[in-house]
């Protein structure tokens, strides 16, 4: 897997621009790589009434209209190039498309890429508590 040519396809699409007064799009993309080596780019837009959704929706929307679930990693990126991890929602979203993505690799910062187990430890669908090790458990 290439982060490189995730973050460089992303890169290529990201770019903020204002469609009416109350919408507007582009200001994170994300790239998804799929199962099948594919990679699935998409963009964010924003409403004022908040019907928008995020770039992971779009590229996920792409991937799915190509006949894919199945997601090996992902990456989104701001206008400056930096990268963003998804927000509660795209995980979720991520999760709950193919039994294997909770495998997905999910670069969340430069040089720090995690699961999405990771990023939703306490997975409601399979009730499977995260591993903690004893110096993170509170007594009660």
């Amino acid at each position: 897997m290439d982060f490189k040519e995730m973050i460089a396809r992303a890169k290529a699409v990201v770019g903020h621009r204002e469609l009416t007064g109350r919408t507007s799009v582009g200001s994170v993309a994300a790239a998804l790589l799929s199962a099948s080596g594919a990679i699935y780019t998409g963009i964010n837009i924003d409403t004022a009434c908040s019907m928008g959704f995020c770039a992971e929706h779009a590229a996920i929307a792409a991937m799915v209209t190509a006949g894919e679930s199945h997601i090996i990693a992902a990456v989104a990126v701001d206008e400056r190039g930096k990268i963003v991890p998804p927000c509660g929602r795209c995980r979720q979203f991520m999760a709950q498309l193919h039994e294997e993505n909770h495998k997905a690799q999910i670069m969340v910062a430069e040089d720090t890429v995690v699961t999405l187990d990771e990023l939703l430890p306490w997975d409601w669908q399979e009730a499977r508590p995260p591993e903690v090790s004893n110096t993170r458990k509170k007594e009660i």
